[in-house]
């Protein structure tokens, strides 16, 4: 197929002999959300809006004075992020204290219920074209996904309900809020997931690691290398990793290669990965 590369066909193959075996009763979906299951760049070549750049992108949601703040905060830790030449210890202590300023920042200036509502409305996100049969699927066969995410997860869980994909066997592992009987958030609940802990992150900690304790079998998605860590900590069988690289392939291309199993380049749709998951769970 067009836009996919994989690392290894032998090993796949191998695989998704294992997963097939063991049918979609053994199987469950671990994915990111941003560019991974929406797409990465809008059809001008910009990178398209994350779930949190909806509310930093717009001063009328939550005033000029956040705002700002919070552009400043992306112009000061971003930097930090992408730094090939500081540790990683260093970014993930850098990274907590730019999600929590960040997200106490959305707290003290006002986030509603009401509001994640309006913005879902009025800012749409760019799903990836097969999508939604992917989720479909996952939903006839009752294969749980999980989404984790750095996200603000109660937006995350809105624009999921607004699309209509909020299915029951969706899971969204992500940042949510303490809200009081008014729909105004309060503050971010711990442990804070960002970009730089997923491996620390182990889905052991949450209530929906009972739904997957006994579904040994994985096939992960995610855009960025360190989502691969969203696995750590779970005690899998058979592993089929797919990562998107969106752009700057060049570059980056052996270096997914070297991370995942399956990469697929230029931004593509969701074909592939349906068709990965229709040849094992028939």
């Amino acid at each position: 197929m067009k836009n996919v590369i994989i690392v290894n066909k032998k090993d796949l193959e191998k695989k998704k002999k294992e997963i097939a075996k063991g049918g979609a009763d053994k199987l469950h979906i671990l994915s990111e959300f941003d560019r991974t299951i929406t797409y990465g760049l809008t059809g001008e070549g910009k990178r398209t809006a994350t779930v949190i750049s909806q509310l930093r992108s717009d001063s009328k949601y939550l005033g000029k004075d956040y705002q700002k703040k919070a552009h400043e905060m992306f112009d000061f830790y971003r930097p930090i992020e992408i730094n090939p030449k500081i540790s990683l210890d260093e970014k993930k202590k850098k990274m907590h204290e730019w999600w929590m300023k960040h997200y106490n920042l959305i707290a003290e200036v006002g986030f509603t219920k009401k509001l994640i509502k309006k913005v879902v409305d009025e800012k749409p996100l760019q799903f990836r074209k097969g999508s939604l049969e992917f989720l479909s699927l996952l939903n006839k066969k009752n294969i749980p996904i999980i989404f984790m995410s750095a996200a603000p997860g109660d937006m995350l869980i809105e624009y999921l309900r607004k699309n209509n994909i909020l299915f029951s066997q969706v899971y969204v592992v992500a940042n949510l809020y303490n809200w009081d009987k008014n729909g105004n958030a309060l503050n971010i609940i711990e442990p804070i997931i960002h970009s730089m802990n997923k491996d620390e992150t182990s889905i052991q900690k949450f209530p929906v690691y009972d739904k997957i304790i006994k579904r040994k079998n994985v096939i992960l998605l995610g855009d960025e290398i360190e989502d691969v860590g969203m696995v750590e900590g779970f005690d899998y069988d058979n592993l089929i990793k797919v990562g998107f690289l969106n752009e700057n392939i060049k570059e980056n291309i052996e270096h997914y290669k070297k991370n995942f199993d399956v990469v697929l380049i230029n931004d593509t749709d969701m074909s592939y990965v349906n068709k990965l998951l229709k040849e094992i769970v028939k």
